[in-house]
């Protein structure tokens, strides 16, 4: 484990990760972390965040893998779920509005009045972004750093014990990262990037909220309820 008492793992995670933290790597991400931290940089999200998605997304109750790159790099915005942003944000980023454009589209749901996806990560849905962290106001700052090595190996694991899983990949770098995901044993829908350079190019019209529904019924799952809470109750629930 990369050793502070901050940076905890969900329990059942713990079985199929806990030899990949004992890898030089993950020593190797561990000092240069500290080492950004001791030279006065700003990291973001905050260390009790790295790991949020595994935490509110149990390996037992796992349905849905949206895949993201890095966290934002802004002031107040990552907190450890891909696409997502603290609900008291007012700005909502390009992306995520995107993705809420679809979700009207698809199930006619309305705009959400925040940009905070905890309960849809609540619900089954992991919200993993490939890199974990990021130096404030430097996009992909932290990439080569040991992080991707690590959320390939939690994909696997996912790809291999898990049953029946819908991954989303959009863009090119995600659907590189999940190439080896088996589609016989899993759900796997591809798009273009919800970023508003590839939107238009193949995103909208994609329905990808209503085909992870059918599927996850299909399979005797329990379906994702994609409408959000009220920003009121957003708050509320990010703050406990």
């Amino acid at each position: 484990m990369i050793s502070d008492d901050r940076l905890k793992i969900e329990d059942s995670w713990l079985p199929l990760l806990q030899d990949e933290f004992s890898q030089v790597y993950i020593n190797e991400l561990r000092d240069f972390l500290r080492e950004q931290y001791a030279a006065g940089k700003t990291i973001f999200p905050a260390k009790e965040d790295y790991f949020k998605a595994l935490n509110l997304t149990p390996f037992d109750q796992l349905k849905v893998v949206i895949l993201g790159q890095d966290p934002y790099h802004g002031d107040n915005q990552a907190h450890g779920l891909c696409f997502s942003v603290p609900p008291r944000l007012e700005k909502l980023p390009p992306s995520l509005r995107n993705i809420y454009k679809e979700l009207n589209a698809d199930l006619g749901i309305p705009m959400p009045e925040h940009g905070c996806l905890q309960a849809w990560a609540e619900q089954g849905v992991l919200l993993l972004n490939s890199v974990l962290t990021v130096e404030q106001g430097l996009a992909a700052s932290h990439q080569g750093k040991g992080w991707e090595r690590l959320t390939d190996h939690i994909i696997k694991q996912i790809n291999e014990h898990a049953e029946n899983i819908v991954f989303v990949l959009w863009g090119s770098y995600a659907q590189k990262k999940g190439a080896f995901i088996d589609p016989k044993k899993h759900l796997v829908l591809k798009s273009v990037h919800p970023s508003p350079l590839s939107a238009h190019r193949g995103f909208f019209g994609q329905q990808p909220f209503s085909k992870i529904n059918q599927y996850l019924e299909q399979h005797e799952k329990s379906a994702i309820q994609w409408q959000l809470p009220s920003k009121v109750a957003a708050i509320e629930a990010f703050n406990t």
